[in-house]
């Protein structure tokens, strides 16, 4: 996808639909799709919580809907030629501004401000609070001013629900046992565990073999 000039590549599976938990934050998300007035929302939380995902499922809605949208992973260069088109955009999501370089701060700062001005939606995200941010003054004023939210750590059952839906989409079954046996001897961490099952899914594919925990073991040596 060409966002403007800028090629990222977007998670088609990155829904609002398929998000667990955190209902508050998905009724505040949609309803900047229900509204005619602009917002601004914080996401908070550590590596593997949602974050992209919120983010990528809120450009997928508006584009759903006939709006133009941006995803910006603050870890790339910000092409700063962006706020020429904030008059064409309805919402701008940012990605991981804890991870933003010193030469894009004021480029970010700038984008974020003339987003204010043309009553686009901004979501940013973050690994910690606004204020706790190791970046340039204005832009931790400006994002506390945002409405702030934090996203915890999946329970078991509620990790095993978004694994397992990612795997009823590509019409496969596997049994919660390989989830579990996952959870105790690999990771519980949602985005390396999403990235683990796409492989086994590849690799079961090539090897004829459904995917069972002696497949698993063999397939991550454990």
């Amino acid at each position: 996808m060409n966002q403007l000039g800028l090629p990222i590549s977007l998670n088609s599976s990155m829904l609002l639909e398929n998000f667990v938990a955190n209902e508050e934050l998905i009724g505040s998300v949609n309803q900047l799709f229900e509204s005619q007035l602009s917002s601004e929302l914080y996401i908070y939380g550590l590596s593997g919580h949602g974050k992209t995902h919120i983010l990528q499922g809120a450009v997928l809605k508006s584009l759903e809907y006939d709006n133009n949208a941006l995803f910006i992973d603050c870890l790339d260069s910000i092409p700063d030629h962006l706020a020429d088109f904030m008059d064409q955009i309805r919402l701008i999501s940012f990605d991981n501004v804890h991870l933003i370089s010193k030469k894009n701060e004021e480029i970010f700062f700038d984008l974020f401000n003339r987003a204010r001005q043309s009553e686009v939606s901004i979501l940013v995200s973050g690994d910690r609070l606004p204020v706790n941010l190791e970046v340039m003054k204005d832009i931790k004023t400006r994002l506390s001013l945002a409405a702030v939210f934090k996203l915890h750590e999946l329970n078991d059952k509620q990790t095993m629900s978004v694994l397992d839906k990612q795997m009823s989409e590509r019409n496969m079954s596997v049994d919660s046992k390989v989830y579990e046996y996952l959870f105790k001897n690999y990771s519980r961490d949602l985005k390396s565990l999403l990235s683990t099952m796409d492989d086994l899914d590849k690799a079961s594919l090539r090897a004829k073999k459904p995917i069972s925990i002696p497949f698993l073991k063999s397939y991550l040596g454990l």
